[in-house]
């Protein structure tokens, strides 16, 4: 099972918080993700939550991408 820092992810008043609440927190509870970036994120991807962003598709493609990367 993959182990997770939270307070290094996540924005401290979510760092606490249970894991269906973290998902279902706007995007910019994660560490480093301002509000406007969640409305744009909103706005092009119709991301508005944590559990929005890890099931985008192109997320997930690049992810898979940088799977395949040898190079690193």
């Amino acid at each position: 099972m993959a182990e997770i820092d939270l307070s290094k992810v996540l924005d401290k008043a979510w760092a606490d918080k249970a894991l269906p609440e973290i998902m279902a927190a706007p995007v910019s509870a994660l560490k480093g993700v301002s509000d406007r970036q969640g409305d744009l994120l909103q706005e092009a991807f119709g991301v508005r939550t944590v559990a929005d962003l890890a099931s985008l598709k192109y997320a997930r493609w690049a992810q898979a991408l940088a799977g395949l990367d040898t190079a690193k």
